[in-house]
């Protein structure tokens, strides 16, 4: 049975079909005391769970780094790209390179955004660890992250593309994901965070990225 109020479990044991029946009373309540310790892991306190009631556009782990992803699969590969078209003699005139690159940062973007949803859910899975765990493990997840979005783009250039894009976008996925974590962690409240509040803060991690790698375009 489901539980919708877990802090009125009393009235859904009188009303339930499975009152009189003592087990059914007993997995009532296993599910009710999880549901509880749920919301408790959601909402520490009082004051963060009206805070997250009151969000006009709360995002949870997965939809922030599904996002997340989405932005680093889309604007630092085609940032890499526009280093190859823009050589310093003029722009390439070769319209097949343009169109396979364009399908290539496409790939990378929807492979960002629905690895990114697996990504949010380790984190948020991972609860309130110390922050040395953290500063550990996030390098190697964005490595991770960051070499499969690559790696999934790069195999269409000529299939040895698949390592290059690995490196170059477990290098990205390394430095993006601590920076933004970092910065996620002091301003979500439980597991929410509001989109006005996200946005600024990937798009400053994300455009960061992008203009380091844009230095080198002269």
């Amino acid at each position: 049975m489901e539980i919708t109020d877990p802090l009125n479990i009393d009235d859904q044991l009188i009303t339930a079909s499975t009152a009189r029946n003592p087990k059914g009373r007993l997995n009532l309540l296993v599910a009710a005391n999880a549901e509880i310790i749920r919301r408790k892991q959601l909402f520490p306190t009082r004051h963060i769970e009206l805070e997250v009631n009151s969000m006009s556009s709360p995002l949870d782990f997965r939809r922030v780094y599904s996002y997340l992803g989405l932005m680093l699969g889309l604007f630092p590969p085609a940032s890499f790209f526009l280093l190859f078209l823009v050589p310093k003699g003029g722009p390439r005139d070769n319209g097949w390179i343009i169109w396979l690159l364009l399908w290539v940062n496409l790939v990378t973007t929807v492979a960002g955004y629905f690895s990114g949803k697996v990504v949010g859910a380790i984190l948020s899975n991972l609860g309130k660890r110390s922050f040395t765990f953290f500063a550990f493990l996030a390098p190697l997840i964005g490595f991770l992250w960051g070499g499969v979005t690559g790696a999934t783009g790069g195999v269409f250039i000529f299939v040895i593309g698949a390592f290059f894009g690995a490196v170059i976008g477990g290098i990205v996925g390394a430095v993006a994901l601590p920076a933004f974590l970092l910065i996620h962690h002091l301003v979500k409240r439980g597991d929410m965070i509001e989109l006005k509040h996200f946005l600024p803060i990937a798009s400053g991690v994300t455009f960061s990225i992008c203009a380091y790698i844009l230095r080198f375009l002269h």
